[in-house]
This record gives structure tokens, C-alpha cells and sequence, in this order.
């Protein structure tokens, strides 16, 4: 069982407490992302054995280099599914050397993998977005909904709310400043106010 004191921590706190040789911040990591990533090996590999190594093969590897992880050039999860994307081409191609016809069909599903990965990056990033969202006043998110998810213009939300339109273009001002404040919180640890 991981210890509850990991429970609100950033990836990236996880990853400077493992550089640290803090397992149960690694077994944290692992219970955040390991699903996730078994199952794009899954996909990539079609061998829920293999699967199952590699994921451990990612985290022994994660645990060998978190204190190499530099986190002004990604976020830990597109490092994790980069590590365990790689290591699934190479044990693909690995298994080339001894099942030339299984590697041919896993050669067709590398595109795919791409893709598979970038929808879990865009699925981890849509999550935050709306965790979000719920963080600022009803009013600010409603208007920011509208606008980017339902591509209305400022005008057309003043006149379906029935709100002023120098009100609407205030809640959107302040909806996407305080937005971007608790995006920066939860991405990099702190927050940006002055932006």
C-alpha cells in the first residue's frame, strides 16, 4: 500500500523523491501510471507476459535515472511513455531475430503506437484542463466553456446568457488568467500569479 503522503504529490515530486532513493515514491509513480502504460505495451507488444516485463523493465529504468529526469524539458509522463514506448520497439525488434513473421505484424502497429501514446498524453492533459476548470467560479468557467468548447464568440455568449458583454469579456479575462495560474500550480508546482 503507498503511503497517503503521496497521494496530492506532483509526478514531478514523485520523480525528485525517487531520485532521492525513495521507493514508496516510486510504487506512487507506478500505482499513478502503471495501468496507462501497461496498456500501450500491451497494444505495442500484443503479449500481456511481455507487457508485464517490460513495464518493470520502464520503472527499474525510472528508478536508475530520476535523478537525470530534467523537468524543463517535459512533464514525468511523457517521460515514462517515451521510456516504455522505446522499450517496446526493442523488444519487438529483439523478437525479429527469432519470429521474423510476429515482428512483420508488430512492424504494422508502430504508427499506431504513436498515436496511442499522444492520446494518452492528450488524455492525461484533457483530465488537468478540467480539474481545472472546476477550480474557478461558475461563472468565469461557464463563459470559457462556451467560448472554447463550444466555439462561441463573446457576443454570442452575452446573448445566449443574457449577460452584458463587457461582463462576459471580464469573466473570460479573469477565468483564463486564474486558469492558467492553477495550470502552472499543477503542472510545474507553483503557482504563476503575476501572469
Amino acid at each position: 500500500m503507498v503511503e497517503p503522503r503521496f497521494k496530492n504529490e506532483s509526478d514531478v515530486e514523485l520523480v525528485r523523491a525517487i531520485a532521492q532513493g525513495d521507493e514508496q515514491a516510486l510504487a506512487a509513480l507506478y500505482d499513478r501510471h502503471g495501468p496507462t502504460l501497461f496498456g500501450l505495451l500491451l497494444r505495442i507488444l500484443n503479449d500481456r507476459l511481455e507487457a508485464e516485463d517490460v513495464l518493470q523493465d520502464v520503472f527499474v529504468q525510472v528508478w536508475q535515472e530520476a535523478c537525470r529526469f530534467d523537468e524543463s524539458r517535459g512533464r514525468p509522463f511523457t517521460w515514462l511513455v517515451t521510456i516504455a514506448r522505446s522499450r517496446a520497439i526493442d523488444r519487438v525488434r529483439a523478437r525479429g531475430s527469432r519470429d521474423r513473421k510476429e515482428t512483420e505484424a508488430s512492424r504494422a502497429n508502430w504508427e499506431e503506437t504513436y498515436d496511442i501514446a499522444d492520446d494518452a498524453i492528450r488524455s492525461e492533459e484533457s483530465e488537468l484542463i478540467h480539474r481545472a476548470l472546476a477550480e474557478i467560479p461558475r461563472e468565469q468557467r461557464e463563459v470559457i466553456l462556451l467560448a472554447y468548447f463550444h466555439g462561441l464568440s463573446q457576443s454570442e455568449i452575452a446573448s445566449r446568457t443574457g449577460t452584458p458583454l463587457g461582463t462576459i469579456k471580464t469573466r473570460m479575462r479573469a477565468g483564463i488568467k486564474r486558469l492558467k495560474a492553477i495550470l502552472c500550480q499543477k503542472i510545474h508546482g507553483r503557482g504563476d500569479e503575476k501572469n
